[in-house]
Formats: C-alpha cells, structure tokens, sequence
C-alpha cells in the first residue's frame, strides 16, 4: 500500500483483513488514506469498527463474506464505467443542449 502510494497507485480496499492492513499503512504514512477507494463494507463484524474509525463509506454493502477481494471485483466495473462517463460524456454546450434562459 505504501509502494502504491508513492507511485500515485488508487488503491481499491475490500474486506477486513485489506482495512486492518490500510489502517496500519495510514499510521505509517498518513497520505496513503488519499489514494484509497474502499469499494465494500463485508459482513465481518470487525469490518464496519474499521470503517467507521477511518470515516470510510464503502461504495457497496452486500453483506459479503467471500475473501479473495470480491466486493473489488464488484466494483471495478462501476468505477470504470465513472470514469469513462467523467473524461468522455459531453456537456450541455459540447452536446448543443439549451439551457433554460434560451
């Protein structure tokens, strides 16, 4: 996490066990909670006491408990597409859509 962080790496955290090891990289290294997407809130018990003390709102909440980063796996798909929709989508002028003064 801290190499990530020094090579300006998003950083997309998913369960207990990838929190726990965020909150202890943040103690270290205070800036690396800025490169952080956290991309599920599991069903672990733990999870949601890590979450609330890092002020985190995970994009998703499907009571997973599955491991091997599958609420990442979830929501790889939902930031990509947010991304393509930020960098190529047309404004209002760009698409030649009137405002309501015209």
């Amino acid at each position: 996490m801290l190499t990530a962080r020094s090579l300006h790496m998003v950083l997309l955290v998913d369960g207990f066990i990838s929190t726990a090891a965020l909150l202890v990289a943040s103690r270290i290294q205070p800036e690396v909670l800025e490169n952080v997407i956290f991309c599920h809130h599991s069903a672990e018990q733990g999870h949601g006491l890590l979450l609330d003390f890092l002020q985190a709102e995970p994009l998703l909440r499907m009571n997973l408990r599955l491991g091997e980063g599958t609420g990442c796996a979830l929501a790889y798909p939902l930031l990509k597409n947010a991304v393509a929709f930020l960098n190529q989508m047309s404004t209002f002028a760009e698409a030649g859509v009137s405002s309501l003064d015209d």
